[in-house]
């Protein structure tokens, strides 16, 4: 009893008001000095610091001892185990560098002859992520941070993290950004397991849903097409409007009578998507439907060889139904936008037949009558886009040769990359490195962003030739630090033998900017290394 006793006198005691009073004068006296304030402990002078430390020490002492011991909280689950193999010691190493990395630059705004470390983050996970890799555990709380600061690193950040990281992200709120990102913070279910997946479509949130439709899309077109169908009805319109975006995956004729049954809906959104969709089914009722307009619209006048057009005097309800849009943008007419509309979603296989048999380049090549080229030829290439035709695409593009930045059909460089898009990767990047051959680089950006990486050989050879020009023509590269950026990212890393010369210092022109050449010549050097530190990547993750 007498033990007992005297523990409880010391609770009392460590808890009292006048213990709590001494340890506020105690940290009073820290934070404002022992020489403005006396604290309270008996040792004086130059020795009162230590002796406060000893009393703060003593007292944190009693105070803890006078607590009573609460429940243990239940330790987290564990996290989902992670069956994929273990990265090689090199490239853990070199994540741990890309992850650690700070952009390379200079004075002045000047990037320097370093590499951006950080631009090369993304290759490495897209790489990592290709050969299906684990993500080193003591990496995951730096990857998580990247992916934090950086929207563009998160869907292969995370997919390379894995099942820790979002064990993790529950545990700290600065990374909550990954439970979002993968809805619900779990894996969804396999879309075989049909009772998980009928569940989670019932009762998820829309972030759920509209990622389990995707994921069910991908695997099985029908089965989501189907999923969809069971709740469409009571769906809100914004949300069906996002589901029947889902279906752009694996869009097929199978997809028809759900389409056509959409082209009825409440929501002029929806009806529209849904037509577009059917629109890029050369096969579909609407597709006839809007070729049979199209034909009373583009005529050949067999007597000179040109295109007539008539545009339509209204827009009726029927055309509405299919998705033209009666009401322009300013500035456009009426008739013209409605044209431009019924081109556009007419497929573009119908074309040969009605124009005499003549290829896509021979269609395009025919004068048009009454100044409506620009408008027939513009809904050509926007159809060309949606039906992803590369005949068509090839013809509206025209030569890369050809002067302007616009060809017989594209009226801008943004249009001419949606068309490139439809071509085979090789064709693709030949005509970029003929378009910089001819026009060099300053409007080739756009264009270049779309080839595929790395670079085929003519296309890199043809950018490294343009920035050489560049170059000896005396300016300053920081003109094309965003092509430069991009050759860093996209060049075959084998160029940078070839490239090394280039890194020399030449004379400087009499009439260049000053210190351009040396500029150059640091640009180069970054271009070299960083090729070369993409090769070492490459290797150190494949072992080739």
């Amino acid at each position: 009893m007498t033990s007992t006793g005297t523990a409880t006198s010391s609770n009392n005691s460590a808890n009292s008001p006048a213990s709590w009073q001494e340890w506020e004068e105690l940290v009073t006296s820290a934070l404002l000095g022992t020489e403005r304030r006396t604290p309270p402990v008996a040792v004086p002078g130059k020795d009162a610091p230590s002796a406060l430390l000893d009393a703060a020490a003593a007292h944190t002492v009693r105070r803890r001892a006078g607590l009573c011991a609460a429940p243990a909280a239940a330790p987290p689950a564990l996290a989902t185990p992670d069956a994929r193999p273990v990265l090689p010691t090199a490239a853990r190493n070199r994540l741990a560098m890309l992850l650690t990395g700070r952009p390379g630059g200079g004075g002045g705004g000047r990037r320097g002859a370093a590499p951006d470390l950080t631009e090369l983050l993304p290759q490495w996970l897209a790489l990592a992520n290709e050969h299906g890799y684990a993500a080193p555990p003591e990496a995951l709380p730096a990857l998580l941070d990247a992916a934090r600061a950086r929207t563009d690193l998160r869907p292969q950040a995370l997919a390379f993290a894995g099942p820790r990281a979002l064990w993790l992200a529950r545990l700290n709120a600065d990374w909550k950004f990954a439970l979002r990102a993968t809805p619900g913070g779990a894996e969804l279910p396999a879309p075989e397991e049909t009772a998980e997946v009928q569940r989670l479509w019932e009762e998820g949130l829309f972030a759920e849903r509209v990622a389990l439709l995707s994921a069910v899309r991908a695997h099985d077109a029908a089965t989501a097409r189907d999923l969809l169908a069971t709740t469409w009805t009571t769906e809100r319109a914004e949300d069906r409007l996002m589901f029947l975006d889902s279906l752009r995956v694996g869009l097929g004729d199978a997809d028809e009578p759900f389409l056509e049954q959409a082209l009825t809906d409440r929501s002029r959104n929806v009806r529209a998507t849904a037509a577009e969709l059917l629109s890029a089914l050369p096969g579909s009722a609407l597709a006839a439907r809007m070729a049979a307009r199209a034909a009373t619209c583009v005529a050949l006048d067999r007597t000179d060889g040109k295109l007539v057009v008539e545009a339509p005097h209204e827009c009726d309800a029927a055309m509405e139904r299919d998705g033209v849009t009666p009401n322009p943008p300013s500035g456009r007419g009426r008739r013209a936008w409605w044209l431009g509309q019924v081109v556009e979603a007419t497929p573009l296989a119908s074309w040969s037949a009605r124009l005499g048999d003549r290829t896509p380049e021979q269609m395009v090549a025919l004068p048009v009558a009454d100044d409506w080229q620009s408008e027939l030829h513009g809904a050509w290439c926007r159809a060309a886009v949606r039906q992803q035709d590369a005949p068509w695409s090839r013809a509206l593009l025209g030569t890369p040769a050809a002067p302007g930045a616009s060809g017989p059909g594209a009226v801008s460089l943004a249009e001419r990359a949606k068309l490139l898009a439809a071509l085979p990767a090789d064709e693709r990047a030949d005509w970029v490195a003929g378009f910089i051959a001819a026009h060099g680089l300053s409007e080739a950006f756009q264009l270049l962003g779309g080839c595929a990486v790395p670079w085929s050989q003519p296309l890199g050879h043809a950018v490294v030739d343009a920035l050489n020009i560049a170059r000896d023509a005396g300016s300053y590269p920081w003109s094309f630090s965003g092509v430069m950026g991009l050759a860093e990212r996209c060049l075959d890393p084998v160029e940078a033998d070839r490239l090394e010369s280039l890194a020399a210092i030449p004379d400087e022109p009499e009439d260049g900017a000053p210190g351009a050449v040396g500029y150059w010549s640091e640009a180069f050097q970054r271009l070299v290394s960083t090729l070369r530190l993409r090769a070492a990547m490459r290797r150190e993750l494949t072992g080739t």
